[in-house]
């Protein structure tokens, strides 16, 4: 059999891809400058309030001499971010990640420049104060904004705007980490909601150029340099445990924080001064054990070091993780990588000393990244997060088998994600699954109908009413063709407007010098179906091309019903199409047994 060949290439591109590209690079750059920038300001504040020191250079929070005052900290920042985003801007709430995603799907990817200046100032102060969050979630927002913001000054559409956003979200995550691939991954996993070219380009080069720039501003090199030996099949085994600890984990500290966030909100006080109230609780973790202060990439080091008694983190696992759950759940400003990193890590030290198989720094690092893909839903960005972060190659089988187990037990346990449910709570559904669109798959030239019966232009109204809409009316409108070029389309409703009116005698002068909307036999089914849907049509005379209009065949709305039959016999259809030999055997004795059933009857 001969098949027609397709001039149809992989993917939907054009030259419009490399203007999109070449300003992302320039965004890429400006996020890692912005990055760079919110490091300085989150050390300036750590200084400020615990130390009353202007300053910015490196000092840990934990080293504070404040005594019972450090409980004052939190809370004096926590009453400056309620009254930033009061009156400032209400979007500088939260950890980031869901409001770019808000932003991406329901906002046409358009963020103020409020955001852009009060997300990294509130983030700074929040963060400066002690409160237990990382600094890549207001990156990401940051970063989206900028992104956003430079788009807005370019004549382009709200796809590539939001390629932009992203492109300077995960610039910036990956200026604060060094981390380019997994933030490549994090775009593709949770940001873009597709997988093409026309984003993909942008944003890997976003990510390139802010990799290349940061070791200008920042340090170079993994942030936690670590090896560890290969893995056996008992290691193995440990590593499918260790997911599904990692998924406990994230089930229980995702549903403690919207537990949380309600008893907030039922709360008789404006939501002004919420974050002073988990600025308290921040505090008293904080005077309790110093170290969950802060974004704590010192004691990440340390866990996944094992540089820690099990009793210590135990102790300090329990107050990071109330100290988080609460003062995210006021509605403050910080991120939810670091914490889940530490917490993660933290876990791993307390479990890996009865998980048999492997060496006792591969736990911590483990349990970190599938917390982290568990809890985010996304284990592809969270084992190659891990693997920048620590350099640690060797690690990567046991990191796949614990993400996966995690981002399973998470997708089964969990409706939503840490990051989708905060936009449900706002009345929006998030689909978190990607598929290709049955109307991409197929042309229109595929489904359309060939065979169509044309009225004649220089035909009275009368006529063609009588001729086409009489008793043996075989279709609700038909095309209207001039010496082979297509003019309109006419049905029932319109002749009979024009013959009551007595405006026109030929069905030609309906038509006059409008441009009628058509669909080419190559474009894809979707294309099409946009197209129908923005004009209001139920159908489409099919042209060869847009200046000879060459009728060849016509598309309706039930056309485009038909590449869905595939699809149902994907998803729906369950066959068995091969069978073993035992079965065979059984089905050939159910047969004889019916048959001789049948004799004896």
């Amino acid at each position: 059999m001969v098949h027609k060949y397709s001039p149809r290439g992989d993917f939907a591109a054009n030259t419009r891809l490399l203007r999109i590209t070449a300003i992302a690079a320039v965004v890429g750059v400006l996020s890692t400058v912005t990055a760079y920038f919110l490091l300085l300001l989150i050390r300036f504040f750590t200084n400020l309030f615990f130390f009353q020191m202007l300053t910015t250079q490196v000092q840990p929070p934990s080293a504070n001499t404040l005594g019972l005052w450090v409980i004052v900290v939190p809370v004096a920042g926590g009453m400056i971010i309620g009254l930033l985003a009061r009156f400032g801007s209400e979007q500088i709430r939260g950890h980031g990640i869901p409001e770019a995603i808000e932003a991406i799907l329901f906002k046409k990817s358009k963020m103020s420049p409020k955001v852009a200046v009060l997300k990294p100032l509130s983030s700074g102060i929040a963060i400066g104060s002690g409160g237990p969050f990382g600094a890549e979630g207001p990156i990401v927002m940051t970063g989206g904004a900028l992104g956003s913001l430079i788009g807005q000054y370019f004549h382009i559409n709200g796809a590539e705007r939001k390629t932009l956003l992203v492109a300077g979200a995960v610039a910036g995550m990956t200026a604060v980490f060094g981390t380019p691939i997994a933030a490549v991954m994090l775009a593709i996993e949770l940001l873009l909601f597709e997988l093409r070219p026309r984003s993909l380009l942008p944003v890997a080069i976003a990510c390139a150029v802010a990799g290349f720039v940061r070791p200008l501003l920042l340090d170079a090199g993994p942030l936690f340099a670590l090896q560890t030996p290969p893995i056996g099949v008992v290691g193995l085994l440990s590593c499918a445990v260790a997911g599904l600890a990692a998924g406990a984990l994230s089930w229980v500290l995702s549903s403690a924080l919207y537990k949380v966030e309600d008893l907030f909100g039922r709360l008789t006080i404006h939501w002004m001064w919420w974050p002073a109230l988990g600025g308290l609780t921040v505090g008293v973790g904080g005077y309790l054990q110093p170290r969950a202060l802060g974004v704590g990439y010192d004691v990440i080091g340390d866990l996944l070091q094992n540089h820690l008694a099990v009793q210590v983190v135990v102790a300090l696992l329990l107050c990071k993780a109330a100290m988080w759950v609460v003062a995210l759940g006021s509605g403050t400003s910080g991120g939810v990588l670091a914490p889940l990193l530490m917490m993660g890590a933290g876990l791993g030290v307390v479990l890996g000393p009865w998980l048999p198989g492997g060496h006792p720094a591969l736990w911590p690092l483990v349990l970190m990244a599938a917390t982290l893909g568990g809890m985010m839903r996304a284990p592809i960005m969270s084992v190659m997060f891990a693997l920048e972060l620590t350099h640690d190659v060797q690690a990567l089988l046991p990191l796949l088998t614990a993400s996966s187990v995690a981002y399973g037990f998470t997708v089964l346990l969990m409706p939503r994600s840490i990051l989708t449910e905060k936009i449900a709570r706002r009345g929006y559904h998030i689909y978190r699954e990607y598929g290709i669109d049955p109307l991409e798959r197929h042309t229109v030239q595929e489904v359309m109908a060939h065979a169509v019966e044309t009225v004649a232009a220089q035909m009275s109204v009368c006529d063609a009413l009588f001729l086409y809409f009489g008793e043996h009316q075989t279709r609700r409108a038909f095309p209207v063709v001039e010496d082979g070029a297509f003019l309109g389309m006419v049905d029932r409703a319109l002749l009979l407007a024009q013959q009551q009116g007595g405006l026109v005698e030929r069905v030609s002068d309906l038509f006059g010098a409008n441009v009628p909307v058509v669909a080419l036999p190559g474009e894809s089914c979707r294309t099409v179906a946009t197209r129908m849907a923005v004009h209001g049509l139920e159908r489409l005379a099919v042209v060869t091309d847009a200046r000879s209009r060459r009728l060849v065949g016509i598309i309706s709305r039930s056309d485009l019903v038909k590449p869905s039959f595939d699809l149902y016999a994907e998803e729906q259809e369950h066959e068995t199409v091969r069978h073993t030999p035992l079965a065979a055997l059984k089905r050939r004795f159910v047969s004889v047994t019916d048959a001789s059933s049948n004799k004896v009857g």
